[in-house]
């Protein structure tokens, strides 16, 4: 029994991190209708940026982890602005596709330039607030952080875009970005925003996932890309509840087929939770809501 709640545990922490990635992820494509793939370099850069700034400063965790979440804003904008922005004019989907695979080429390779390709650590007590250890059971500070700001995103995006003018604005510019000029809303400018939220989102599961994993790593990001796209496919694009609710599915079922039936197929465990949604329900928990694409 105490083995069944380690391993619950840990599955929640690392949905948490999946439900997190997925929910920026997801972000962008319902508003803006580009599927990046470089959104899990976007996630890797932050940890590096994070990393970098613990290393060569010596600051407080807090200011490690502001400063990986605005640099992987800064660069999700970037890389909208410069690689995205001047497609949105053509209205060109394949476009999307090629470019986002090209910018995720080169984040990458710059990525292991820097890292001389080796897998980077953050100092072991870099997150050391909030750790649970009672009896058997234990639960490391990054983990729990995680399930904390997974909640708490959940949340705050939720709210903000079925609650607020700048979520009817972000609904607007998904549908059309043409017809809501009409409205007053700058579209552009919807779009800068919506790639900071979500590059500061990957950022911060990227930071928190990177400590708990013990790995920052150009590989942090790619999982976090696989197993994200899985989460929204699930839980439904457009919705971050189903998202959410996805990742946290993908997490307690790879760990705990890993656990009780082999290590070897986690990954197929995983994928195979995709294929029967697929299959039964390919609209994803909450259903598939069409903002449209930004053009």
């Amino acid at each position: 029994m105490q083995l069944l709640l380690q391993q619950t545990l840990n599955g929640l922490a690392l949905g948490s991190a999946y439900a997190l990635f997925a929910m920026s992820f997801g972000l962008v494509y319902a508003t803006m209708g580009v599927l990046s793939v470089a959104h899990g370099a976007i996630a890797t850069w932050g940890a590096l940026a994070a990393l970098y700034v613990t290393n060569e400063f010596g600051v407080p965790t807090v200011v490690s982890v502001l400063a990986g979440v605005f640099f992987a804003a800064l660069l999700s904008v970037s890389v909208d602005q410069i690689a995205f922005q001047p497609l949105r004019k053509r209205n060109n989907s394949l476009g999307y596709i090629i470019t986002s695979i090209g910018v995720w080429i080169c984040l990458i390779s710059v990525g292991e330039t820097v890292t001389h390709n080796a897998p980077q650590t953050f100092p072991p007590d870099f997150i050391s607030v909030g750790k649970i250890n009672i009896s058997s059971i234990y639960v490391s500070a990054p983990q729990v952080w995680l399930f904390i700001m997974g909640l708490m995103v959940l949340v705050v995006l939720h709210m903000s875009i079925t609650r607020t003018k700048f979520g009817a604005s972000v609904r607007a510019v998904g549908f059309s970005a043409k017809f809501s000029s009409i409205s007053g809303v700058n579209a552009r400018l919807i779009a800068i925003w919506t790639a900071a939220i979500a590059g500061a989102t990957a950022g911060l599961v990227g930071v928190i996932g990177g400590s708990a994993f013990d790995n920052v790593s150009m590989a942090l990001g790619e999982g976090l890309l696989l197993k994200g796209f899985a989460a929204v496919v699930i839980g439904g694009f457009g919705d971050v509840r189903g998202t959410y609710i996805g990742g946290m599915l993908i997490g307690l079922t790879e760990v705990l087929g890993s656990q009780y039936i082999s290590s070897s197929f986690k990954d197929a465990i995983s994928f195979g939770l995709l294929l029967v949604f697929l299959v039964f329900r390919p609209s994803g928990i909450f259903k598939e809501i069409k903002f449209g694409a930004a053009r």
